[in-house]
Order: structure tokens, then sequence, then C-alpha cells
């Protein structure tokens, strides 16, 4: 989607992403832009989905380049491994331009 208006330095291309899109990924982009790195289980537990429906989820945003996963030595270094989520550039391009899409929906443009 194109937006006929001049854009702003710095502004956003609203461009409607099919991969964002689908609920579940808009949620886990949207937390992830907010707050950053993130655990898979405060990403599981905030959007109220289960492990496999996160991890599915996740694994087609990384697929695409949008996220990366990082599993490192759960506190006190224990034996379990506990996994990260980031936004890469990429995906937080993708997402705001994403949002900025939508937005221009709402206005009617």
């Amino acid at each position: 989607m194109t937006v006929s208006e001049p854009h702003e330095a710095g502004a956003v291309e609203p461009v409607f992403n099919e991969v964002i899109h689908a609920p579940v990924r808009l949620r886990i982009c949207g937390l992830l832009d907010t707050y950053g790195t993130v655990r898979f289980d405060t990403l599981r537990d905030t959007i109220g989905v289960s492990d496999a429906t996160c991890s599915k989820h996740l694994k087609t945003l990384a697929d695409h380049g949008y996220v990366t996963l990082d599993k490192r030595a759960g506190d006190g270094g224990k034996a379990y491994k506990v996994t990260w989520v980031k936004l890469t550039k990429e995906g937080e391009a993708a997402f705001r331009s994403h949002v900025a899409a939508l937005r221009a929906i709402v206005a009617g443009h």
C-alpha cells in the first residue's frame, strides 16, 4: 500500500505485511518493539498462547529474518536453556511499516 502524500524526513513508508499481520505475530512484534529482548516464556504468557503456537509463530518470523532466537543458560547457571527473542533491524522496519499501513487504512487512505 502506498500513500500519495509526501513523507516527512525519517517517516516510515506504509507497507502492509502479510507475515506480520497474523494476530499472534502482530502481538509478538508489538511486544518486542516496545520491550526489546524478551524471554520466550514471557511472550507466551503475555499473549496467552501455548508453547507450540508461540514457537510456530516465532519460527515464521525468524524464517523471514524478523526475529532472532538466542538460547542461553537459565538463571544461576541452571542446566535448562532460556530462549530470548529480539526483533532484527529488518523486523523493526517491517513492523513499523506495517503499523504505518494499518494507520493509513484506519485514516481512510
